[in-house]
This record gives C-alpha cells, sequence and structure tokens, in this order.
C-alpha cells in the first residue's frame, strides 16, 4: 500500500510564483501541493479548514512578513515550513534568521528566469520538501536530485590510515550536520571553551550562507567561530565552517593540521560533503580526533564516520529523540560508525572528553 501523499500549502504574493509551483508539483507522485494563499493572513484561513504537512513561505509579502508568520507558527501551531524567498542571497542574515526562527530549510528564489530555475531544480525542491515532511516539529519549536551518487573516493582518496593512529599533543573535532544542523551546531559551539580544541564543521548550506552562519555563530559563541580558508592552521579555540560549495579536507604538517578546500564533484549529493571530511581526517588525524553526525536528512558522513572509527577516531551520532530529522545519524548508527548515540545537550562534552580535553584541565 502506497503512502499518502506529503500535503504542502504555498504562500507568496506573486501569481507567477504560485503557478509555477502548481505545475511542477504535478511531477512528484509522493507531493501534493494542496493550497495556496498571496499572504500569511489568507494561509491561516484555509489552514484551519485543512493542515498542509509542509509550508512553503515567502518572506517578503503584503500585511504580515514570512518571517513573522514563521515566528507565530512555532509559537502556536508548529509545521515544517521551508522558506522560499529572494531575499536570502548571498551574504544575507535572513536565512539564519529563518533558521533560527524555525524553519527547516531554504530554497533560494531567483530574481529573473524562475519557470527555468524551477523547471531545472525540481527534484532538489522536491527533496527539501521530503525531508521537511520528517522534521521532528517539537524539535523545531522547542529550538525557536537525480543527479549520480558519489562516494568520498571522488575527492580523496582512502589512505593508510595506520600513520595516523600515533598520538600527538593536538587534538580535533569534527562535526557534520544538514537539516536542522544549524541550531544544532549553534547549541554544541555555544557549549565550547575558549581552549578547546580546533573544530572542524561541514553544514549542508548553499554558496554565500556559511559566511554569514560563521559570522552569527562568532557572535553568540565564546569561541572564535569563521568561514574556512584554505591552508589555514587549525588551532584551538576556533572553529572553521566549511564554505558553501567547497569540500573541506584534513591535512597535516607534523603534529599540527590545517584546512584544505576544494571544489570537486558532489559527494553524497553535497558539497561541501561530510564524507569527505571524515575521510580526509581517517587518512592524516585518526585516534586524535573525536567527530559526530548531527541532524540531518540522507546518509552523508556515514561511511567517512566508520573509516575514522577504523582509523582509531572517537565517533558519535545525535540520538533520534533531540534530532530535527533522524537520517544522517541513523545511517551511522546502522552503519556501526559511531560507537554511542548522544543527546544534543551531551555532545559537546562528550567531544571534549574524547579528546583528553577535560584531564589536561585538570593538570
Amino acid at each position: 500500500m502506497s503512502q499518502p501523499a506529503i500535503k504542502v500549502m504555498l504562500v507568496d504574493d506573486s501569481a507567477l510564483v504560485r503557478q509555477c509551483f502548481t505545475e511542477i508539483f504535478k511531477l512528484a507522485d509522493d507531493i501534493a501541493l494542496i493550497d495556496v494563499a498571496p499572504d500569511p493572513y489568507i494561509a491561516a484561513q484555509k489552514m484551519r479548514k485543512r493542515a498542509p504537512d509542509v509550508l512553503l513561505l515567502d518572506v517578503e509579502m503584503p500585511r504580515m512578513d514570512g518571517l513573522t508568520f514563521l515566528r507565530k507558527l512555532m509559537e502556536q501551531h508548529p509545521l515544517p515550513v521551508v522558506i522560499c524567498s529572494t531575499l536570502v542571497g548571498d551574504g544575507s542574515d535572513s536565512r539564519i534568521r529563518a533558521l533560527e526562527a524555525g524553519a527547516v530549510d531554504i530554497i533560494v528564489k531567483p530574481t529573473v528566469a524562475l519557470k527555468e530555475f524551477v523547471s531545472a531544480e525540481h527534484e532538489h525542491i522536491f527533496d527539501i520538501i521530503r525531508a521537511a515532511a520528517q522534521a521532528n516539529v517539537r524539535q523545531l519549536s522547542k529550538k525557536k536530485a537525480t543527479k549520480q551518487k558519489l562516494s568520498a573516493d571522488a575527492v580523496v582518496s582512502r589512505g593508510q590510515t595506520h600513520k595516523a593512529m600515533a598520538e600527538t599533543t593536538e587534538k580535533i573535532i569534527l562535526i557534520g550536520a544538514s537539516t536542522g544542523g544549524t541550531e544544532a551546531v549553534r547549541s554544541v559551539l555555544e557549549s565550547m571553551p575558549l581552549d578547546c580544541p580546533g573544530i572542524a564543521v561541514v553544514q549542508h548550506m548553499p554558496e554565500g550562507f556559511t559566511r554569514s552562519f560563521a559570522n552569527r555563530l562568532n557572535q553568540i559563541c565564546r569561541i572564535t567561530v569563521k568561514e574556512a580558508s584554505d591552508n589555514e592552521s587549525i588551532i584551538k579555540g576556533h572553529a572553521y565552517i566549511a564554505p558553501g560549495n567547497q569540500h573541506m579536507l584534513i591535512k597535516r604538517s607534523g603534529a599540527r593540521y590545517f584546512i584544505s578546500l576544494k571544489e570537486g564533484p558532489p559527494v553524497s549529493r553535497h558539497r561541501p560533503s561530510v564524507d569527505v571530511l571524515m575521510r580526509s581526517a581517517a587518512n592524516v588525524a585518526g585516534s586524535n580526533c573525536a567527530a559526530v553526525i548531527l541532524t540531518g536528512m540522507g546518509d552523508d558522513g556515514a561511511k567517512g564516520l566508520l573509516e575514522l572509527r577504523e582509523a582509531g577516531g572517537k565517533t558519535y551520532s545525535q540520538n533520534e529523540a533531540t534530532c530535527v530529522v533522524y537520517g544522517m545519524p541513523r545511517a551511522a548508527h546502522e552503519l556501526g560508525a559511531s560507537l554511542s548515540e548522544l543527546p544534543l545537550e551531551k555532545v559537546a562534552s562528550t567531544l571534549l572528553n574524547a579528546t583528553g580535553y577535560s584531564i589536561r584541565s585538570r593538570k
């Protein structure tokens, strides 16, 4: 027996947008556009009669903007929301604010050639809707593609990891996340002390948004958070966010670690890919590394995390109860890649203990 279609409502004041999305959703057997609305007030009226599984929401609209409506929804009647807007372009802070308010994900709407964009990107849009439908709404409210799927082999070869087993005084922490991960990453980094080991983060996010994300985190965390640059050293008290559209790898020179950025093809349909980060660390860091897979759809990072565990790294995944989408952590757990599953509030302390931080701090 087939599963019922995911019910979607679109809220956008543009008649062209409503028409384009009405047409593309006819291509998805498992998604149904049940209604459209030109503003939040009309949307609220329609939702009382028939509630959608996922809300596709514009930001700039008459009578009430989308972010205000999003906040009200998450406070009163939380449901998965995907922001679809032109106002979340390169360098915009609106994307981060939308995710902080409870949006599951973002679709960046072009200012021109909308029909061409929707036609070319419809499979990616469908994937975002499917991920949103799986979102743990309780976690959201509590926190206020058809392309070939490549492995990490497309970017970095698996090396002789026995060389990475030797202990050094330098330790590093790796974090991978996707859907729901912006708030999960924030929670972990906010808990890190000023002299924590260097941290490398891959959060699935388009080009341009990662810098805004890093800047936002840098304002609220004790440690320094920045968008990663090629060839820079990984130092204590710093977290490095992989730039959108570039893979981030860990390299080693003596006891020191530094970052290498590569373009390359998408891995597990993502660039940056968590698998690439984990594979590179398995090659050069091994037992000097602790890593975690946080909330996200799909399985990116599971194979790389397993390789890191086999190389001696301490590896973990977020538990289902605290995930927005229990996809990537589930894949890692079922593959045997993680030593244990952790509630989000225990991730930071576990990673610190795994790198010997608590032992060093008592000396």
